[in-house]
């Protein structure tokens, strides 16, 4: 892991949104994330959930990966996300996002470096939470790139967050104007094979092994540790292992007004706009 190169604390942002819509969600990360760049506002960590349950698209993935018919019948939202990676099915989770200027230490160097260094906070919250999960490389040969799978969770990728073998956080990072965002989520309770329901197969076969992939391949806490934890007491495992593990004084705050400001414009011509969705 990269050091983190500030060994005094610095002072961070706190922001825990009520459960919100997808197109809502991704608006707040990138008006954040361009607040934090112009020094508006401090670097931000954010903890939020999903109402109703949406399915969010990585950045380069083909809307044709989705099944509209099935989502609209389900009720569930369709958003694509600024970052990259496959399908997730937002739902019964914990969602975070790290957000700041790139000159912050912490998010300092390339994706890979600044993303094993966000690790160790992410790890450190599961082992409060009881779960010895561990990051590793991938084998030679097995890198993202090469799995074709439309979940995000069934693929695999460098250094994930996994449990017993299983997948359990699902990250993703973008930069833009000198900024990082990275956010992920982590599955609290529930069917994970529910996303195969709203996605586009052969045949039923097909989706019935996409399913039984996912099973073998990723997890949730409930699974793990056998019952329920809360969405409560997952935050503040995320609060507290990112305040020691990262250095920082997390400060609870709100969106200021002109952050929800430009999260409305971004609603309205990106990430709310048909054409943004479906633009690939």
């Amino acid at each position: 892991m990269s050091p983190v190169s500030a060994p005094l604390a610095t002072n961070w942002r706190l922001i825990i949104t009520p459960p919100a819509r997808g197109a809502w969600n991704m608006a707040v990360d990138e008006a954040i994330l361009e607040a934090t760049v112009s020094g508006s506002v401090l670097p931000t960590l954010r903890l939020y959930t999903w109402l109703p349950p949406c399915l969010s698209l990585g950045y380069a993935q083909p809307v044709a990966d989705v099944d509209k018919e099935k989502l609209a019948a389900l009720g569930w939202d369709l958003v694509r996300r600024p970052t990259g990676g496959r399908a997730i099915l937002h739902t019964d989770e914990l969602t975070y996002a790290v957000i700041g200027p790139q000159r912050e230490p912490r998010l300092q160097g390339s994706i890979l470096e600044s993303y094993q260094r966000l690790s160790q906070a992410l790890l450190a919250a599961l082992t409060l939470l009881g779960l010895p999960a561990q990051a590793h490389p991938l084998p030679t040969g097995n890198q993202e790139g090469n799995s074709k799978g439309p979940v995000c969770f069934e693929v695999p990728s460098n250094y994930e967050i996994t449990i017993h073998g299983k997948k359990l956080v699902g990250s993703a990072q973008a930069r833009k104007r000198e900024g990082v965002l990275q956010h992920g989520t982590l599955p609290l309770w529930g069917d994970l094979t529910r996303i195969t329901q709203v996605l586009c197969f052969k045949d039923e076969d097909e989706r019935q092994h996409a399913s039984a992939r996912l099973k073998a391949r990723a997890t949730m806490i409930e699974t793990e540790l056998g019952y329920q934890v809360g969405w409560d007491e997952a935050a503040q495992a995320f609060v507290s292992a990112f305040q020691q593990e990262l250095v920082i004084n997390l400060t609870p705050g709100s969106l200021s007004a002109a952050e929800l400001d430009h999260a409305g414009e971004l609603i309205r011509v990106k990430y709310g706009d048909r054409e943004w969705t479906e633009r690939i």
